[in-house]
């Protein structure tokens, strides 16, 4: 186990192994399928075999290219439906933040109030006409 902040390069590699398996809600895959193609091996798996890989390790090596080639065949077409998968996300979230928000329409001479923000100059709250 790491100890303080100073080890943190020991940590870099497992967590960017987690980052790149896990599946984007966005875009409904995980990134390293959308790079490689197929699903990664982890390292649980090397030492305590799956199914894959027991299936994997008893296939030659001609039919192991074979397959491998017919994956990377379809990895154009899988990153197609992950950019339409993001498409239909990003859809579904803009309309359930359109429900929450009530449109208001201003009219010249009504007092609006406009907030400055703490992070700009002068952190004032002034009422401006329209």
């Amino acid at each position: 186990m790491v100890q303080g902040s100073r080890q943190w390069h020991e940590r870099l590699p497992f967590a960017l192994l987690g980052y790149r398996i896990i599946v984007r809600t966005l875009v409904g895959a995980t990134p390293y399928l959308l790079v490689y193609g197929t699903k990664a091996v982890i390292p649980a798996e090397v030492e305590i075999p799956s199914l894959r890989i027991v299936a994997e390790a008893e296939i030659d090596d001609d039919e192991w290219v074979k397959t491998r080639l017919e994956q990377l065949s379809l990895i154009d077409e899988k990153r197609l439906a992950a950019v339409c998968h993001g498409q239909l996300y990003q859809k579904r979230m803009a309309r359930a933040y359109n429900k929450k928000v009530r449109p208001r329409k201003f009219e010249v001479g009504q007092m609006v109030l406009k907030r400055i923000l703490p992070h700009q100059a002068k952190a004032k709250v002034k009422r401006y006409y329209v």
